[in-house]
């Protein structure tokens, strides 16, 4: 019983999140448009153009960080196996310090692209 009360408060959460935030970038919107900025300042990119790009970076962005902390996970099980470290501390250390590595080398990508 206890798992279904936390599934509807999951999806609750994630209705009311996404609730906020289209009312409020809606609100955000029309008080520009109220005072008279150009419309087209809403429009992100034609097909093709800047939202492939940007889509681009996000897919490079999530599979940088998927390898990290898979590589994290790998890690972690050769030092637990090896007994260098206590179990316990040794996935989740390892897990943030590959994730973040993984996008600060994302990051450096990143700036050489430009």
């Amino acid at each position: 019983m206890e798992a279904v009360i936390v599934f509807i408060a999951l999806i609750a959460a994630v209705f009311g999140v996404m609730y906020v935030f289209y009312t409020t970038r809606n609100k955000e919107r029309m008080a520009l448009i109220e005072k008279g900025a150009d419309a087209s300042l809403f429009n992100t990119g034609k097909e093709g153009q800047k939202g492939s790009k940007n889509w681009g970076k996000l897919t490079l962005k999530i599979g940088m960080l998927s390898m990290g902390i898979a590589l994290g996970i790998i890690v972690a099980a050769i030092m637990s196996n090896a007994g260098i470290l206590d179990e316990d501390a040794n996935y989740p250390a390892m897990i943030f310090f590959f994730g973040g590595l993984s996008l600060v080398l994302f990051y450096v990508i990143d700036r050489k692209s430009k």
